[in-house]
């Protein structure tokens, strides 16, 4: 590696004041809004009504999550509580109602200090998920009918899940100060009303993206006092220090990541250390359980062991599933040093999240909650983002028709071969999305963001800044390259000044 300049690149971009509006600049979300009147006027006057975009997509995410209550309303009326495979065949399952007698809140049972009767001795789930969960309880009413109480804690769940939800869209809605809308990517994620409510997974989403909305504002303590929060409600937000090391090293960042590490590492020990000490064996069986755990649905694991017919162990597991997360690691590093203009913040985090998605032992449907942020503010066009939401929708049908399939002695659902078909679709959604974001940063000039003279309104701090190290072909750009000349305002390669003179591709200050 090697201390290097900036590189630059002339284009004739978009005024970089103006708001993007997404009708004028991708054909699909054009074609969508004729449901609601066709495509924004170029004569309308934006954000001077009460209905500011942050406003629309908060209300549009509120609505879907509620459709997605709905959804749950058949197993909220008697599929939890009457048989195993109405749940499935409705495909209206949540862990919540069940967990409410099944890991002691119903009899008020502490977590982590109480020890639980059964194969798992204490609550499988870190900290601040288990807070929340015991939060949930309290409001639940008493009353001697478990299955009105179990209703009830599904319904008070759901109801502070739905100000996550709110959270989640404010964030992702205002990372992006110049393209607020594609915060409807999030809010209409079909994917998101049919999970929110499977589980707890997005109050650690929206912690995630409050954190990446920090960052963006260059507030590195308050981002990592999030990141940390985040990750003591579920462990893959604590993955987004890995790029951001990649980026702040290309940039000479240190302080501004020591920062942000910091802030994590404290705010995890606030919420962790007073359990840790005083309920150890509590406190630790989140990690037992994530490390001991077999080889679960929808994972490639999974799929490899039936379709070989051969028992893949958790160790075995846990050792590919390590070894392929360092190879990925490896790759973005590759890209971080080497692309030849600095990746931006989201696109490396939703890599990296995406590889670890990927390789688990276990693919539970609302994990893709976790993406569904990371990869609206990577990959901001509406077909791409459909195309893999497809996959997911698919996927998330087919794991309920296979349960229900095994649960009624194979008289209804989904065989096995078709849920191996559900599996791959979901894998390959998944790296079609990665592939896409790849080339964004290998050609720059394709990404949807950088298109409109952005350089990483994400990156906060990295916004704009100096390469310090670069390698490869970042180090030795060509220098045949023809210059390109174009009429309009002309964009710096890691800076937001805009030169005088315009450059050659590739030349260098």
């Amino acid at each position: 590696m090697s201390p290097m300049p900036s590189l630059q690149k002339s284009s004739a971009p978009r005024d970089r004041s103006q708001t993007v509006v997404p009708t004028h600049r991708d054909k699909v979300a054009a074609a969508g809004s004729e449901l609601i009147g066709g495509p924004y006027g170029r004569r309308a006057a934006a954000g001077t009504g009460q209905l500011t975009p942050v406003r629309v997509i908060v209300l549009v995410a509120l609505g879907m999550y509620a459709l997605g209550m709905v959804q749950k309303l058949p197993c909220y009326n008697w599929a939890w509580f009457r048989g195993t495979t109405s749940q499935y065949t409705h495909a209206c399952y949540s862990d919540i109602p069940h967990l409410f007698a099944g890991r002691g809140f119903a009899d008020g049972l502490v977590p982590y200090f109480d020890r639980l009767g059964g194969d798992i001795p204490f609550l499988e789930y870190p900290v601040l998920t288990g807070l929340f969960m015991e939060v949930a309880a309290w409001l639940t009413p008493g009353g001697d009918d478990m299955t009105q109480r179990e209703q009830w804690y599904w319904l008070v769940n759901a109801g502070l899940l739905m100000v996550c939800a709110a959270v989640l869209a404010v964030c992702v809605t205002r990372t992006h100060r110049l393209r607020p809308w594609d915060g409807l990517l999030v809010a209409l994620a079909p994917s998101v009303a049919l999970t929110a409510t499977i589980n707890w997974d997005i109050l650690a989403v929206a912690l995630t993206a409050a954190a990446v909305l920090m960052w963006s504002r260059s507030r590195p303590l308050a981002f990592g006092i999030l990141l940390g929060l985040a990750t003591a409600a579920k462990f893959y937000p604590i993955l987004l220090l890995c790029p951001l090391l990649l980026l702040c090293w290309r940039a000479g960042k240190w302080r501004e990541y020591g920062t942000a590490v910091l802030g994590a590492v404290g705010a995890w020990l606030a919420v962790n250390l007073p359990v840790m000490l005083l309920a150890p064996e509590g406190w630790k069986q989140f990690y037992l359980f994530s490390r001991d755990r077999n080889v679960d649905f929808g994972s490639v694991w999974l799929l490899i062991s039936q379709r070989t017919g051969e028992a893949i162990t958790p160790d075995r597991a846990n050792l590919y599933a390590l070894l392929l997360m360092a190879a990925a690691v490896a790759g973005l590093a590759y890209l971080a040093f080497t692309a030849p203009r600095r990746p931006r913040f989201v696109q490396l985090a939703f890599l990296v999240v995406a590889a670890f998605v990927l390789t688990n032992k276990v693919y539970s449907p609302q994990y893709v909650l976790w993406l569904v942020p990371l990869a609206a503010l990577a990959r901001p066009r509406w077909r791409d983002f459909l195309i893999w939401q497809g996959c997911e929708v698919m996927y998330f049908v087919g794991v309920w028709m296979y349960l229900a399939f095994t649960t009624s002695g194979e008289k209804q659902g989904l065989p096995a071969d078709g849920y191996q078909f559900a599996i791959v679709l979901h894998l390959l959604g998944t790296l079609y999305l990665c592939v896409m974001v790849v080339r964004d940063i290998l050609a720059p000039e394709k990404d949807p963001v950088r298109q409109d003279g952005a350089d990483d309104p994400s990156g906060g701090v990295l916004d704009g800044a100096e390469d310090v190290v670069v390698a490869g072909r970042a180090a030795h750009p060509a220098r045949h390259a023809a210059p390109t000349v174009l009429e309009g305002q002309r964009v710096r390669w890691g800076t937001t000044e805009d030169p005088a003179p315009a450059l050659p591709w590739g030349a260098v200050d």
